[in-house]
């Protein structure tokens, strides 16, 4: 039998097709999976993401200029909601599916979902993901940084962080309109293969704006398909998680949230969310 099409895109019988709705057509008619109109982001969607990416970014921007030895992750986590919340935004994290906290906080071998304590307290050398979300006025954002406590780790350490970083613009210039999500993830896969890293496959970049998570699931490793077709007005996450080992991960058993490197070797992300315009990517928070 003939391979059945899934037919994402449809054009209101209240409005006139137009070039736009007839690329993609043309794409969907080949076989290829394409956006649902609601995925493209209307100009005052976009305005909205990016207000709440600023202040996204502003929070990242204060834990940077905070965090330091002997802080705990706690600290992160009240710094964080605060500045949100004076801000007239919610942390996304905050409640959601029964996260407690308003931050993930990952630091060393834990990849990512790591949760603010009192009790853990950040050391020299050690290396951290912190990775905020914000809701504005309904719109979401979403980012997260690398940080070095105390500005020097080991050698093995700084390279990590570096080509995760690598991996990320990489896969960002990987990402054109018209091009497809696979794309991506091919790309950061032959970046981190090539420095001997490993690539998470259970976790994703997402769709990101009008919900927390949206489609498409971004693959930060070679699934060997096109995935979908990448359209001006999409808006998504990159944030390729990058194991020093082995790519495969365990799930803590105990908060059911902690995601550890199946190896214990440290892991290091970065992530932006990304507004596809009609010539590449915009940053809307970082």
């Amino acid at each position: 039998m003939p391979k059945k099409i899934k037919r994402n895109w449809y054009v209101p019988k209240d409005r006139p097709i137009t070039d736009f709705d007839r690329r993609i057509l043309s794409y969907q008619n080949r076989g290829k999976l394409v956006p649902s109109p609601k995925l493209i982001k209307t100009p005052e969607q976009i305005e909205g993401i990016r207000r709440s990416g600023v202040i996204n970014t502003g929070v990242l921007d204060l834990v940077a200029s905070k965090i330091c030895a002997g802080m705990s992750t706690a600290e992160i986590d009240r710094m964080v909601y605060d500045y949100t919340v004076s801000h007239g935004a919610i942390p996304a994290p905050l409640n959601y599916e029964g996260f407690p906290k308003s931050v993930c906080t990952s630091v060393n071998e834990v990849v990512c979902h790591g949760i603010p304590s009192e009790d853990e307290i950040l050391e020299e050398g050690d290396i951290i993901n912190v990775d905020v979300s914000t809701i504005l006025d309904g719109y979401y954002s979403d980012a997260s940084r690398m940080f070095i406590i105390g500005g020097k780790t080991t050698p093995e350490k700084e390279r990590l962080v570096s080509v995760a970083k690598e991996c990320l613009e990489i896969g960002a210039q990987a990402a054109k309109p018209w091009g497809f999500i696979g794309d991506i993830g091919k790309a950061i896969a032959k970046h981190a293969h090539r420095n001997g890293y490993g690539v998470v496959r259970d976790l994703a970049g997402h769709g990101v704006g009008n919900e927390f998570h949206e489609d498409p699931e971004v693959d930060h490793y070679n699934t060997h398909k096109d995935g979908m077709l990448i359209v001006p007005g999409m808006v998504f996450t990159i944030e390729p998680m990058i194991n020093m080992g082995t790519w495969e991960v365990f799930v803590d058993e105990e908060d059911e949230w902690t995601v550890v490197t199946e190896d214990e070797l440290p892991s290091a992300q970065w992530e932006h969310t990304f507004l596809v315009t009609e010539t590449g990517l915009e940053v809307l928070t970082y």
